[in-house]
């Protein structure tokens, strides 16, 4: 049988380590090889690379793992006692401290309940010290905390001088026009924890300093430009209008006051339309909503076609979307996976160039996309 690429027929093959079961996958610039590194994670959420090569993989249900570059994976202790698992709520995303080479200090975020029981987003930052975290401070709390178990964020981007928070509006939307909580927004503090001079609201005493930019209705994904100029974001929306935005200081991203969704069910307007006066347009938005998670942006000698491309998961149709990026504008879409692999919870560069994907089940993969030769 002839095999055509525009089909996108699977070939499969053995891996270069001559056991695991990798699959080759044509794409418009590129034929992929996808391996399975390692099964059996519990609906991981968030990853990122130690130095060494190790990997630090959260699960939804409040454990955090360490994947060896030999495929041992080991528990890490000392995580936080109170998180809120349920619905969308858990362990969620971490990332490195900039200093963690000398002081092994890494943020988490989760869902953490109060005594009422209500929940809300928070970050800990702590030290990784033989696979027990130590000193863990939290140096975040997004209030007020809500009943119910929507729309918590939560990603993380450290940059040079910040660290950021994506947050949700918990399912009570009204409040993501109000920058006197946190419901909506996204965060910026210094890397302590404490809230940098040159945030918009800092000396606004009816404002939460913490809000960098608010108006947001769920944010799912946050990467950095490769040129350290722009903050790039992407969140749900309701039935359709999942939005990627350029993130600016200040700015009111309308939620739910425009949006290009509906109401679920019902087809019925939200808001006031899709456009106001001082309200951001999103730089781009999907029609049915395909429900993005994770992002990154592509700065890899593996894959010199895709520099500058942004790619992200999604959860609703198990895609990995390459978005081509000129001038801030996107220029081209490819969807690529298709759902073979289910729900595309996270994704990551690795500091070899290679792709890294989590997939979003109780017996979740993490997947690692090279050229195949």
């Amino acid at each position: 049988m002839r095999i055509s690429s525009q089909l996108c027929l699977l070939l499969f093959t053995l891996s270069v380590t001559g056991t695991a079961l990798a699959e080759i996958r044509e794409t418009e610039a590129t034929r992929l090889h996808i391996e399975t590194v390692k099964s059996g994670f519990v609906h991981p959420w968030g990853m990122v690379e130690l130095p060494g090569g190790d990997i630090l993989i959260t699960e939804r249900d409040g454990q955090l793992k360490r994947l060896t570059p030999n495929g041992l994976v080991v528990p890490i202790l000392g995580t936080p006692k109170n998180v809120f698992q349920e619905g969308q709520g858990g362990l969620l995303d971490i990332a490195l401290a900039p200093d963690f080479a000398t002081t092994h200090r890494i943020y988490l975020s989760y869902a953490a309940e109060n005594e009422q029981e209500q929940a809300g987003t928070e970050v800990m930052l702590a030290t990784l010290s033989k696979d027990v975290l130590i000193d863990g401070k939290v140096i975040f709390r997004a209030l007020p905390k809500r009943n119910g178990s929507r729309h918590f964020g939560s990603r993380l981007l450290v940059t040079e001088q910040h660290l950021y928070i994506t947050l949700g509006d918990r399912g009570h939307r009204d409040r993501a026009q109000f920058p006197e909580d946190h419901i909506g927004a996204l965060v910026r503090l210094n890397h302590d924890g404490t809230v940098p001079k040159t945030n918009p609201f800092h000396n606004d005493p009816t404002k939460q300093p913490h809000v960098f930019s608010y108006g947001h209705r769920n944010i799912q994904g946050i990467a950095l430009d490769n040129n350290g100029d722009r903050i790039w974001t992407h969140e749900h929306g309701p039935q359709g209008g999942d939005e990627l935005n350029i993130i600016e200081s200040g700015k009111n991203y309308g939620w739910p006051i425009i949006t290009y969704g509906v109401n679920y069910g019902l087809g019925t307007q939200i808001g006031e339309g899709t456009q106001k006066a001082g309200m951001q347009q999103p730089v781009y938005y999907w029609d049915p909503s395909i429900a993005p998670s994770g992002m990154t942006m592509v700065d890899s000698k593996q894959f010199p076609m895709w520099h500058g491309d942004l790619l992200l998961g999604s959860l609703k149709f198990g895609l990995l979307v390459r978005l081509e990026i000129k001038q801030g504008e996107v220029t081209h879409e490819e969807r690529m996976l298709n759902g073979q692999f289910g729900r595309i919870r996270d994704v990551i560069q690795a500091n070899d160039g290679s792709i890294l994907l989590l997939t979003d089940r109780k017996n979740g993969r993490l997947l690692k996309l090279t050229p195949s030769q």
